[in-house]
């Protein structure tokens, strides 16, 4: 019997499809068995700061479109757009029940909601915001190939990434000379050759890692502005040098 080997671009659909099963029933389902705590977070935000609950804010999605973002909202309702686009370790701009959010990482639970109408997937390279646009240059428009996704190495490496920048410069310029490249490099890395079953795996990882059952909170590195931060991240994505 002759075996047909399935092309390329074929197989890639295939893959497209179950991995977007995936995302329908993960979202799904975590988004029935979080909504009591949805419902608690939504009543903390209104009882402290009043409305509204979510923030939503434009991302570079998939092929460079962008796309609105959802979160719970964890600065002042006066705050906008027009700040710093970084969240600091000690940002004014929070609020008590934003604190809460950011180091439980709870405030991620509506971009579930993204996932269910397809603009991001469970697994994918974080989604940027426009104020870091220009930093897909260089070969590093390649990671726009992949829909963003809510987990994944990147997100998992530098869950605590703010404690990286120091007063030597300021974050956001910090940001793209070495976090930006960082991330990139782990995603680029990683998605041309992910499968459903690794998906699968980071994504089990990273609900462990915000629940407390893993390792360090940050990525094991530490910055060195002669080399790229990436060198320093191969063996936790299996990059091959």
């Amino acid at each position: 019997m002759k075996i047909i080997e399935i092309p390329d671009q074929e197989s890639a659909n295939v893959g497209n499809v179950c991995r977007r099963i995936f995302d329908l029933l993960f979202a799904g389902t975590a988004l029935i068995l979080l909504s009591p705590l949805i419902a608690v977070i939504s009543a903390a935000i209104w009882l402290e700061s009043g409305g509204p609950m979510l923030y939503v804010q434009t991302r570079i999605g998939r092929l460079g479109v962008s796309f609105r973002m959802y979160k719970f909202r964890k600065f002042h309702a006066s705050c906008d757009d027009s700040g710093m686009p970084l969240t600091l370790t000690e940002d004014e701009r929070m609020t008590e029940v934003g604190k809460i959010l950011r180091s439980t990482k709870l405030d991620e639970i509506p971009q579930l909601w993204n996932v269910f109408e397809g603009s991001m997937s469970i697994v994918g390279p974080r989604p940027e915001s426009m104020a870091f646009a220009d930093c897909f240059t260089g070969g590093m428009e390649k990671v726009l190939e992949h829909k963003p996704g809510i987990f994944g190495p990147s997100q998992m490496l530098f869950r605590n990434e703010s404690v990286f920048y120091s007063d030597a410069c300021s974050p956001a310029a910090f940001y793209r000379r070495y976090l930006f490249p960082a991330k990139a490099q782990i995603d680029l890395a990683y998605y041309p050759k992910r499968t459903l079953a690794n998906d699968v795996i980071w994504a089990m990882r990273s609900l462990f890692a915000v629940l407390g059952f893993s390792g360090p909170a940050t990525a094991p590195l530490t910055p060195d502005p002669h080399s790229s931060m990436s060198d320093n991240m191969g063996s936790e994505v299996g990059v091959n040098k």
